[in-house]
């Protein structure tokens, strides 16, 4: 029972707001909370002490999300299962899992990131761990065999999560510019490989590329690799090489691979002559805006399935892009044509065009700005420009916003064969938002295996996330995504003093529907501070 009691101390009263229960069958107070003199009381009812001081603003959302699948992955053991005994107060799997949370929600260094995190973390580790030199030799422990097993451990945890323990499809993609920090040289990594599920395009096994080495494979060999070391850990399972546009994709039969692959718009001109009724919509809920023609072409004298598609979002912005490049080499060739018409010029005739070559190499800028270049001395060169406007048009209707994909899995849908084409531009589109640490000076090859190894469980735990969304139906990007779940933060608002303490309260943003089916999604009430 709650009741409020004075106590008279040295001539004046001070009241204190106290719970009474039985204890042994006796009443007794049982907590109490100190209110002031009346004076006090009385002042903070008439200055309505209901409103806040101050309130402050903390990350919530992002890092608990990503700090609780980051627990049910159980990263840490997966780490030090592959470490082995270890005697220290941290081990090294906690550091690996707190190192991925931070390359994944972080954009500042740890030692200032982590005081505004650490509430969510439990059990918290000591804030040692983030001085200077501590984390760096507890990761030294993690060596080539050691990450060949989290790599595996990390692979069962999320099929296990995705409900395909033994046989999950999984893509072979190329990250070229997945490169060390240091300037790549002999026997430094240039790129990656990456084995990934098929659907969410979540990392699974990597393979280096290496400069200047006589080992090193090409592509297709190093999609073989990849695919062996995957069955021999998860069994038989669909796997499909991803190659970019103009790299002459192909089948693999006596290795068990298939393909997707893009063409060169200019080397198909009569796929691309198609009218426009001639594609339909392919997904318009997951796909809005995107149509194909689904048709058959010879490619490398084979007859192969071709897609034609065409999106909306990539013709505006193609032709934003064609704009802009224009724009450019307008200004340029008028700047040019002002100098020779001063008479001044020294250069000669082959010297000109071959600037005015350069200034229009951009991708049809040459079909579309038509150039005249009179005379043959230096000093009497003049030149002549203009823009076509019908042959922009017809760029604009036979280029913009098409993209041309072969394949030899004739029985996948044209949304599955778009969506794997597509797992490129959406790994590195993860990789390009995650700040790694940069090297000063000539980094060691084992703390950049291991910096790449970090950036590769990160990738992996935000694509798992954005999966476990789309399947949710939440069809969204990784980084909206984390536009959703940066904007449920939690506020701490602090009231003034009634004569003790100043009270302090915690709570978690309104959320909007979006935002609240990922707070059920990723279940963060359990990291949300409760009412006191």
């Amino acid at each position: 029972m709650a009741s409020i009691v004075g106590k008279r101390i040295g001539g004046r009263t001070y009241y204190y707001a106290v719970e009474s229960a039985r204890v042994d069958g006796e009443p007794r107070i049982v907590a109490q909370r100190y209110l002031g003199t009346a004076e006090d009381v009385a002042a903070a009812v008439d200055r309505v002490a209901a409103e806040p001081e101050h309130t402050r603003h903390l990350a919530f959302g992002e890092v608990a999300a990503v700090w609780g699948t980051i627990r049910r992955l159980d990263l840490a053991g997966i780490v030090d299962a592959a470490v082995g005994r270890q005697r220290t107060a941290v081990s090294a799997g906690t550091v690996v899992a707190l190192a991925v949370l931070h390359r994944a929600t972080a954009d500042r260094e740890p030692a200032r990131w982590w005081p505004e995190v650490s509430r969510l973390i439990r059990p918290e580790p000591p804030a040692q761990l983030w001085e200077p030199g501590r984390m760096r030799r507890a990761l030294r422990k993690i060596g080539p065999e050691q990450r060949r097993e989290v790599e595996f451990g990390m692979a069962a945890a999320v099929r296990a999560q995705l409900g395909a323990p033994d046989v999950l499809p999984a893509l072979v993609v190329d990250v070229p510019h997945l490169s060390s920090p240091a300037a790549p040289d002999r026997g430094e990594p240039a790129g990656m490989g990456v084995l990934v599920s098929r659907d969410g395009t979540i990392p699974l096994l990597t393979q280096d590329h290496l400069c200047g080495r006589a080992d090193r494979a090409p592509y297709g060999e190093l999609a073989r690799r990849l695919a062996e070391r995957h069955r021999e850990r998860a069994g038989t399972g669909e796997i499909t090489v991803v190659h970019d546009a103009g790299t002459h994709p192909h089948a693999h039969p006596e290795a068990g691979l298939g393909f997707v692959g893009g063409l060169l718009p200019g080397d198909h001109p009569e796929l691309l002559a198609h009218p426009p009724t001639a594609r339909r919509p392919v997904d318009p809920r997951r796909l809005p805006g995107l149509t194909a023609l689904d048709t058959r072409a010879v490619v490398d004298g084979v007859s192969r399935r071709v897609l034609l598609t065409h999106s909306e979002t990539l013709h505006a912005a193609q032709a934003r892009g064609f704009t802009e490049a224009l724009g450019q080499a307008a200004r340029r060739l008028d700047g040019l044509a002002e100098a020779l018409a001063a008479g001044g010029n020294r250069r000669s005739r082959e010297h000109v065009l071959a600037e005015i070559s350069r200034m229009t190499r951009v991708r049809w800028l040459d079909r579309v700005l038509v150039t005249s270049l009179r005379g043959s001395a230096p000093g009497e060169l003049r030149l002549h420009w203009h823009i076509d406007a019908a042959a922009r048009k017809r760029v604009a209707a036979e280029f913009f916003g098409k993209q041309l994909l072969v394949t030899d899995r004739d029985s996948w849908s044209a949304a599955e064969v778009i969506t794997a084409y597509r797992a490129r531009f959406h790994l590195d589109s993860t990789f390009g938002r995650l700040r790694a640490p940069q090297a000063r000076g000539r980094a060691d090859p084992e703390r950049i295996a291991v910096d790449r190894m970090l950036s590769v469980l990160a990738v992996s735990v935000l694509h798992l996330m954005r999966q476990e969304a789309n399947q949710a139906g939440l069809d969204l990007s990784v980084r909206e995504l984390f536009e959703q779940l940066a904007g449920i933060q939690e506020t701490v608002l602090r009231y003034p003093s009634t004569g003790g303490r100043p009270r302090t309260r915690r709570v978690i943003t309104d959320r909007t529907e979006v935002q609240q089916r990922l707070y059920d999604l990723f279940d963060l009430d359990r990291a949300a501070p409760r009412l006191r």
